[in-house]
């Protein structure tokens, strides 16, 4: 692979690496197969960027890739490893009490648990809006018309709501 493409291919990791993460833990049974997972996406993105046209965002392809390596992975019972975090000084900045943590925690728990169960369809619409990104680019990715993302993001927040006030 050209320089070029290893420079695109690390600004995109950079710019992308968070939210790559955080869809892959929606797909995964816990913390260790995040990090299988987040390792999959990354080789599949790695070994198809001499493939990559430039005809969309590279965002949108990435995310499409993602989504894919995703689907795949959750279908398959795959060997357990630790996960990776990424830390850098911010990260200690304005910790949270031990208290608040553990609100937090249990919250995130509850709400990553009602996603869980929704369909894959769902899954997929809802994480990729919940990285905020636009209708748009989210259609694009999944191949599904704008209006139509709207409407399923709309009745999808509803379920969530439901879930979320009958774990309350």
């Amino acid at each position: 692979m050209d320089k070029e493409l290893e420079n695109t291919f690390l600004e995109a990791l950079e710019q992308n690496e968070q939210k790559l993460l955080r869809i892959c833990s929606v797909y995964a049974k816990d913390a260790e197969d995040t990090k299988d997972l987040f390792q999959e996406v990354l080789i599949h993105i790695w070994q198809s960027m001499p493939n990559f046209k430039f005809n969309s965002l590279l965002s949108t392809w990435i995310f499409r890739i993602t989504l894919n390596v995703c689907l795949r992975f959750h279908s398959k019972d795959i060997k357990k490893q630790k996960r990776f975090l990424h830390m850098d000084n911010s990260t200690f900045a304005n910790l949270p009490s031990e208290k608040e943590y553990k609100e937090q925690n249990e919250q995130l728990a509850q709400r990553r648990n009602c996603i869980k169960v929704l369909n894959e369809a769902d899954k997929a619409v809802i994480t990729l809006y919940l990285e905020e990104l636009p209708y748009k680019e989210i259609s694009s990715i999944l191949e599904l018309t704008e209006n139509t993302v709207v409407v399923k993001v709309k009745r999808i927040k509803k379920k969530l709501l439901n879930c979320i006030n009958k774990a309350s």
